[in-house]
């Protein structure tokens, strides 16, 4: 649990250290709708265009890490994937939704992610750890096959202690099984 503790504050430090001495993060557009609670893990959203080209989006660059972050996710170039019970396999929805997140990192190079793995409650925390482990490094692996270095990626698991459901049932635990990807940075900055 230490372990979990330092990484969460190094991070934080990392964060808040990015964002020191910038202007104030211009707001973000509304959040991307919740899945509506249907028993299965939330589709990926249709195909969005191309990412735009860094200079159509000259302000983006200049805010911190979150707001890049939000921005990237709102516009559906960064999603998640989700995963079976008890499974780190990708499904054919996982695949095309990695594709995606893979035209937008090769489209803009500079960028470094951290790609985040999740389970649903059940199971112990250390077995949950390594799942998610093993959930995050399926993503990563992927992505670098279609092209994306591997140096601009790394994983992190939090197992179950991150969910994004908290109810005690199939239609909640299927959105908790998840790989999330998070922009951590960029190259030379």
């Amino acid at each position: 649990m230490s372990t979990r503790i330092a990484l969460a504050v190094l991070i934080s430090i990392t964060l808040l250290s990015a964002a020191c001495g910038k202007k104030a993060p211009a707001p973000v557009g509304p959040a991307i709708a919740e899945a509506r609670d249907t028993g299965t893990p939330p589709s990926s959203p249709a195909a969005p265009d191309p990412p735009p080209a860094a200079a159509a989006e000259p302000d983006i660059w200049s805010q911190d890490l979150a707001t890049i972050d939000a921005w990237a996710k709102e516009k559906g170039f960064l999603g998640e994937v989700y995963f079976d019970f008890d499974r780190y396999e990708l499904q054919p929805e996982a695949r095309e939704r990695l594709s995606r997140n893979a035209d937008f990192l090769k489209s803009y190079p500079d960028v470094l992610v951290t790609i985040e793995g999740h389970c649903d409650e059940r199971g112990t925390t250390e077995y949950n750890v390594a799942l998610g482990d093993r959930r995050a490094f399926s993503a990563l692996r992927f992505l670098e096959q279609l092209g994306v270095d591997r140096t601009r990626m790394r994983t992190v698991s939090y197992g179950e202690e991150r969910p994004q459901c908290r109810e005690s049932q199939e239609s909640c635990w299927s959105r908790n099984r998840r790989a999330g990807f998070v922009i951590s940075g960029r190259k030379g900055t």
